[in-house]
């Protein structure tokens, strides 16, 4: 037990937390432990897989169905659907970081109150494309109107956004792919995080947005609720490891933790390398064993992106080949024993799903035999049949 001092309180460090436990418990935490029973949980629905690793990020909605997919025993990519637009147990929506992610339904009011309540950061668009607060407000009004009990594309709330609020909120400011969008759309993402807008079933190829008449959570019990959830998920971890995992200020998540050490919810443990960092109160048994074995991992897993210190998940060439410029999830991650060891690609065709396997170092014999069942694991969760070839080893960003 070691004691510090600060500015405003005296914090008693508890633990010495090294990262090969840390790494264990999250993998475990996850239903990814390599080791556990048939290498997932049984029991685990769609939606408390998506809880167990705060939101499967779902820009790209089948990486989003495989991260799922992976966290339980014998789910497929039509259950994931099942789930999102029939049973409505989840919900796609905007998220952490303002990027399109699945959610549970249940978890909505959480999540809207915590996200909500994020101060915004510097407004990035150029002065005369801006939006007074006071307009922010009325779109946000507007999306929520227009979207109660309709499904609507883009184009079609657009037209009842700008027919609510003015012409001003339909001007041609905001560059988009190849085009220019409406000076509302900045805001898009905000109504998303305030609870007034969800994506419903595409039509076509269209996506729509409905009003899920989600009430978020006031004051500040939503945003202690995530980040005691993130530090159960993704602990031990620092205020700054939640506020770039959030995209949220700094010195706002620091006030956030130190507030809830003071409430005695979160305690302070010497966490590896990385120093002091924050596990929930009480919430200090790791496993002392290393992990073992071979996962394979999709385009923007939660593990990947939540984990740090991001330099001990992708070690040595690791950071350079599987990271863009220090950001994970641009590349789906070969782990072996818990750490990233190469990426990975998937085409597929048809049924057939050829998965080629490019890792940093030679695999054993028995590393090959594994790495097999986890591509038969991941053509069965997107219901096609599997085909691995393993690449050359690569060793740098450009092999």
């Amino acid at each position: 037990m070691t004691t510090r001092t600060r500015a405003t309180a005296t914090v008693t460090t508890t633990a010495t937390v090294s990262w090969t436990g840390a790494n264990a418990r999250r993998l475990a935490r996850q239903h990814l432990h390599p080791a556990a029973a048939a290498t997932a949980s049984p029991s685990a629905t769609p939606g408390a897989a998506v809880a167990s690793m705060l939101g499967a990020h779902a820009q790209v909605l089948s990486a989003a169905e495989l991260s799922v997919g992976l966290r339980g025993d014998g789910l497929t990519r039509t259950d994931v659907r099942t789930a999102l637009w029939t049973d409505r147990t989840l919900v796609k929506t905007f998220g952490p970081r303002g990027t399109v992610h699945l959610l549970p339904a249940a978890d909505l009011p959480l999540w809207t109150g915590a996200l909500s309540a994020v101060p915004a950061g510097r407004n990035p668009f150029p002065k005369d494309a801006r939006m007074t607060p006071d307009q922010v407000e009325a779109v946000v009004a507007a999306v929520a109107e227009a979207l109660t009990g309709a499904e609507l594309t883009i184009d079609e709330l657009s037209e009842e956004v700008v027919a609510r609020t003015g012409p001003w909120a339909g001007d041609l400011v905001m560059p988009g792919f190849r085009t220019m969008w409406p000076r509302w759309r900045q805001v898009l993402h905000l109504a998303g995080h305030r609870g007034a807008l969800v994506y419903a079933p595409n039509r076509g190829r269209k996506a729509t947005y409905t009003n899920p008449g989600c009430t978020p959570l006031p004051g500040p019990r939503a945003p202690a609720a995530l980040i005691e959830r993130y530090l159960h998920a993704y602990g031990p971890a620092t205020s700054a490891h939640f506020a770039r995992w959030l995209a949220a200020p700094k010195p706002w998540a620091a006030d956030r933790f130190a507030a809830l050490a003071a409430a005695g919810a979160i305690e302070e443990v010497a966490f590896a390398d990385a120093g002091p960092a924050w596990v929930v109160a009480g919430d200090t048994d790791f496993p002392a064993s290393p992990v073992r074995g071979v996962r394979l991992l999709p385009y923007f897993d939660a593990f990947t992106i939540a984990s740090q210190p991001r330099e001990r998940l992708f070690p040595g060439a690791a950071y350079e080949r599987a990271l863009a410029g220090g950001q994970a999830g641009n590349f789906p991650v070969l782990l072996v024993d818990g750490t990233v060891a190469g990426v990975w690609h998937l085409r597929r065709s048809g049924r057939r799903i050829t998965v080629t396997v490019e890792p940093l170092e030679p695999l054993p014999p028995a590393g090959l035999r594994a790495l097999e069942e986890q591509v038969e694991r991941v053509a069965a969760i997107m219901e096609g049949t599997a085909e691995l070839t393993v690449g050359p080893v690569t060793v740098g960003p450009h092999a």
